[in-house]
């Protein structure tokens, strides 16, 4: 994927930004008239993913304040959003610390644990020394309830249709999140690029102290076991190389503008060459990494609860917000190792967003060049537009994790509506319609012949793509 798929397109954004020196509108514009609705449709895609990214950093934000206390709000079941019969927290070898009526379970194994009270309808028994209680069902880990009750907010739901109110707290951090990235944006790449020495930078020392400590945990070995072992089956299943394309495209950036938008302000001689296998190489050997940070930590989550690390990973956000801020409370002084996580996922994530809306002010701002002397007033009115587009996001409503999915999108056990699919269908194609839609627009709105027209809107792509490869 890499290779064929991500390295090439990377280069070729970064020579069509550099040689056009614009930003995506104007850049497929030059090349073929007929070809401004790909930048249309870039337009369209960052500013969806502008709508839900910032509400994943604004879910960081709230774990990093949350774990500014004695001891992180997730570790226990004793807080006010957590369900009285139903919540869990495990504790060495899968023991259960907690009270737990028996209509939630399904297996107790009577060996070698600590002393725990299990009510069996009518009777009140006791069990000293045991160690593996199988919660099915309803039963939730006290972190699961955290991300989904107190983060989410999906207690006041039921169903996609319950919208609900805005989570005012999550709105205040999404809120906060805008506010670091208007200063960093409102005056072009000149406050951006410093902002970046920072959120480029950090991630990789914070990256360095949890590969570090996650190597030294009881257990680790079992995840990077299971990371460095490959299982070439799963190459013949069509779900891995779509999440291999997916990684690729979203950690390297073509398509999103961004690879256009930045490589606009480089020299016109600068070795566009070079920066893209440089860049596309640290990119993965950064990734590399970061699986030893996260699979040294599910092995000692292997570890503590018994489960293999198959059972342990997940792989949707839960990895992020669940099974990692679980392993982190097993730890000493749990709250610093949250902090220092959830801080470099705040960093990394505005990294990202930095590039991502950058790529929409300069495709807008180089289409129309009066708006330039306003950039301080445009960035404010595009921050404010994308937190009103996020703000659907942070409602207590079921969260949307799996659309991406080939499967019908599902949250637990809970079905989405079939009204659903459809509006997915619609984000997609609204994106996708763009590039037909400008070409049919330009012919028909262009004076002159059918013939004229077509020679016109097809413009000098072929002249354009031969000084490129000059580059």
């Amino acid at each position: 994927m890499l290779i064929f798929g991500g390295l090439p397109l990377f280069y070729m954004e970064l020579a069509l930004g550099q040689f056009q020196r614009c930003g995506c509108l104007t850049v497929w514009k030059r090349i073929c008239p007929a070809l401004k609705g790909i930048g249309l449709a870039i337009v369209v895609i960052a500013t969806y993913v502008s709508w839900y990214y910032n509400t994943i950093i604004a879910w960081a934000v709230f774990y990093f304040f949350s774990a500014m206390a004695s001891d992180v709000p997730w570790k226990s079941c004793n807080n006010s959003w957590n369900s009285i019969d139903k919540c869990v927290v495990y504790e060495g070898r899968g023991a259960v610390q907690n009270t737990i009526d028996s209509k939630h379970l399904l297996n107790i194994s009577l060996e070698n644990s600590v002393n725990n009270s299990v009510t069996l309808n009518p009777l009140n028994l006791t069990f000293v020394n045991i160690t593996n209680i199988t919660a099915v069902d309803d039963t939730k880990t006290a972190t699961e309830e955290f991300f989904e009750y107190q983060v989410l907010g999906l207690n006041y739901a039921d169903a996609l249709e319950d919208v609900g109110g805005v989570n005012w707290i999550l709105a205040l951090c999404l809120f906060g999140v805008f506010i670091i990235v208007y200063f960093a944006m409102w005056r072009g790449v000149k406050s951006s690029g410093k902002a970046v020495w920072i959120t480029a930078t950090m991630p990789y020392a914070v990256l360095i102290i949890l590969l570090v400590r996650g190597c030294l945990l009881s257990g680790s070995w079992k995840g990077i076991m299971y990371y460095l072992t490959p299982d070439w089956n799963k190459l013949l299943e069509t779900e891995i190389w779509i999440a291999a394309a997916a990684q690729i495209f979203f950690s390297l950036g073509p398509g999103f503008g961004v690879l256009l938008a930045l490589s606009s302000y480089n020299k016109l001689d600068n070795n566009c060459y070079r920066d893209a296998l440089l860049t596309s190489t640290i990119n993965c050997i950064t990734s590399f990494i970061a699986g030893f940070v996260v699979f040294s930590v599910l092995g000692h989550m292997s570890h503590i609860s018994g489960k293999t690390v198959d059972k342990v990973a997940r792989d949707d956000v839960g990895l992020i917000f669940i099974v990692y801020p679980e392993a982190l409370s097993s730890l000493e002084i749990s709250p610093f190792w949250a902090i220092l996580f959830f801080f470099m996922l705040i960093t990394l994530g505005l990294d990202t967003t930095f590039g991502g809306l950058e790529a929409i002010t300069t495709g807008i701002l180089d289409e129309w060049p009066h708006l330039r002397k306003h950039r301080k007033l445009f960035v404010l009115g595009l921050m404010c537009y994308c937190f009103l587009g996020s703000l659907p996001t942070i409602t207590y409503t079921l969260f949307i994790m799996s659309l991406a999915q080939p499967m019908p999108p599902q949250y637990g056990t809970y079905d989405f509506p079939t009204w659903s699919y459809t509006l997915g269908w619609f984000i997609v194609s609204s994106s996708l319609l763009c590039i037909p839609g400008y070409a049919i627009y330009l012919f028909f709105t262009t004076p002159g012949s059918p013939t004229e027209n077509y020679k016109r809107t097809k413009g000098t792509s072929a002249i354009i793509l031969t000084r490129l490869l000059d580059l």
